[in-house]
């Protein structure tokens, strides 16, 4: 009585633009996760790889441990050496750096 047949039973093969109107909820939300939260991840990436290319010796920097440093020296491309007090100094890979705090002039080795 308030039974009516179901949709697989009318023998009826769906058509093409069924099957393209069923993708479209799934297209559209692969659509907003890229422009929501993929692309501006991938724009931060850029920037903090920026920032980690550009560090030079004087600058004060922040590692991901909350470590806060002078970079005295860039002892090869990927390792820093920071002194965290006075005479104190931590060697410290370059992509564990957080923050660039300041930075500081060129500094002039030949004064």
């Amino acid at each position: 009585m308030f039974v009516t047949p179901a949709f697989a039973q009318t023998g009826a093969a769906p058509t093409g633009m069924d099957f393209v109107s069923s993708f479209i909820p799934i297209i559209l939300l692969i659509a907003i996760f890229w422009f929501l939260i993929f692309r501006p991840q991938q724009k931060r990436m850029k920037q903090h790889k920026a920032m980690l290319e550009a560090i030079k010796r004087g600058d004060t920097v922040v590692t991901s441990g909350g470590i806060v440093g002078k970079v005295t020296k860039v002892v090869e491309n990927e390792d820093l050496e920071l002194e965290v007090a006075q005479g104190v100094k931590v060697k410290v890979v370059r992509s564990m750096i957080a923050d660039v705090r300041t930075k500081s002039e060129p500094v002039n080795d030949n004064a």
